[in-house]
């Protein structure tokens, strides 16, 4: 979710759900240990729980990247061994590692060793012309071994030549019986799910089913409301999330000091804007809010009186 879930986006999923695991950007390990991009561990202690998401191959590297986003507070570091885009293939992780199944382990092991958050894996079942009912149970098997009691899976292949990022989130065809059948294999690991789940009820369909967590990436962003508000009630039978207005006015202090800080992208509405675009997705009105926030945000002095104005011409057209 490079570009997406970051913390202007966590923030206002939080507001919604007290309960859900919110996870960063793929943050690369060579930015963090030599570019010394410190600004990207940024984060609101209202996220938690919140876990660091890292892209990388070299477990010296790695293990210092790990510590880093230890120190930043960070209770969970997750390494990112899913991801098939072009940039990511080029730096030797991501998906490609699938292929490594003991460089995995031997980076885990790093970062396991390094400091004292968590470390997970998120995964693909395979990629290229690998057989998934092989490789992916001595990836975990690997990985385990290190020290691992935690992975998410992506039930799907990764075609790294010949698709795009894009159509690797829909093309190859989802195995979730194979997911299934590795924690049968794996009764004492954590095996969350990803890939193809749209809707809250999917989800509890899949936890139910004997799977320990589901992760909902772009669905999640693009109808925060439908996928969070409800998660704390249906997942840990706990209280509803707030409506979305309310989340929107929640957001107004949060916003105004976004505003007031010019540093390191601050000051421009945009950027706070954009995760907030889908709140109202499917109800009365959401396409004026979604139209007015896309033309005015971007503008000079735009600020909180453009939501407030955004979310007067949504009642408009929702009367």
């Amino acid at each position: 979710m490079m570009d997406w879930t970051d913390r202007h986006c966590r923030y206002m999923h939080r507001l919604l759900s007290r309960r859900t695991l919110l996870y960063t950007e793929m943050v690369t390990s060579p930015a963090l240990v030599r570019g010394d991009a410190r600004h990207l561990l940024r984060f609101d202690p209202s996220e938690q729980p919140v876990a660091l998401q890292l892209g990388g191959s070299d477990p010296v590297e790695l293990a210092k990247a790990a510590q880093m986003g230890a120190d930043a507070g960070y209770p969970e570091v997750n390494l990112n061994c899913g991801c098939p885009s072009d940039r990511v293939q080029s730096g030797a992780f991501g998906a490609v590692l699938m292929k490594q199944p003991a460089l995995v382990a031997e980076c885990c092991a790093a970062m396991i060793a390094a400091q004292p958050a968590e470390v997970t894996v998120k995964c693909r079942i395979g990629v290229d012309d690998q057989d998934p009912e092989e490789v992916l149970p001595e990836f975990l098997a690997r990985i385990v071994g290190a020290g691992v009691t935690r992975v998410t899976i992506h039930a799907r292949k990764a075609w790294l030549q010949g698709l795009s990022p894009k159509e690797n989130r829909d093309v190859p065809l989802l195995d979730y019986d194979l997911v299934h059948r590795m924690k049968g294999l794996f009764p004492n690991l954590h095996i969350s799910i990803n890939g193809g789940v749209s809707t809250l009820e999917h989800a509890k369909e899949l936890l139910d089913a004997g799977l320990d967590g589901v992760m909902i990436g772009r669905a999640a962003y693009h109808n925060p409301t439908d996928i969070l508000q409800a998660a704390d009630a249906v997942v840990w039978g706990e209280d509803m999330g707030p409506e979305p207005v309310d989340v929107v006015l929640q957001m107004r202090d949060y916003i105004e000091a976004h505003m007031a800080d010019t540093t390191r992208g601050g000051g421009k509405l945009m950027p706070v804007v954009k995760p907030m675009l889908g709140l109202f997705a499917g109800r009365p009105g959401a396409r004026q809010w979604r139209r007015y926030l896309s033309e005015n945000a971007h503008l000079g002095g735009a600020g909180w009186s453009t939501i407030e104005d955004a979310l007067a011409a949504m009642e408009r057209t929702a009367a």
